[in-house]
């Protein structure tokens, strides 16, 4: 799977809030996905950083399309928990996250994220999730 065709299945099975955070896909495979989400001023809080639920959007999808690299297809799969930690204000141009498919079984799959400012790399936050499988 290349990033061309995982942003195929994003524009095809995601929410449009969800496509309105612009997010590009850099790289896909079995071992990773890595998304890149611009910072507008539509994801801004107070102070000019990006909003926590836009992060924790970003990671969740994110994840899914790791499993999608996995597994090599689209798997629509449900988030049954997603648990946020966020480690300091996400600033700059844009937020690279970066998930990883910890363990795949038949029917969940434990996925992890690492988010961080494109410009410095520095550790914005990270997240686990729990994903259901059809």
């Amino acid at each position: 799977m290349t990033p061309a065709d995982a942003q195929a299945l994003l524009a095809d099975h995601f929410a449009p809030w969800v496509l309105d955070l612009n997010l590009a896909v850099t790289d896909i495979g079995a071992e990773a996905t890595t998304t890149r989400m611009p910072l507008t001023p539509r994801l801004a809080r107070v102070g000019g950083i990006v909003s926590g639920q836009a992060l924790a959007a970003q990671a969740d999808t994110t994840m899914i399309l790791a499993l999608a690299g996995y597994v090599g297809d689209f798997v629509p799969a449900g988030t049954v928990t997603l648990d946020t930690q966020f480690l300091r204000p996400g600033t700059g141009p844009a937020i690279l996250c970066r998930a990883t498919i910890i363990r795949a079984g038949k029917s969940l799959a434990f996925a992890r994220a690492d988010l961080s400012a494109e410009d410095n790399g520095k550790p914005v936050a990270t997240a686990t999730a729990t994903l259901a499988l059809p």
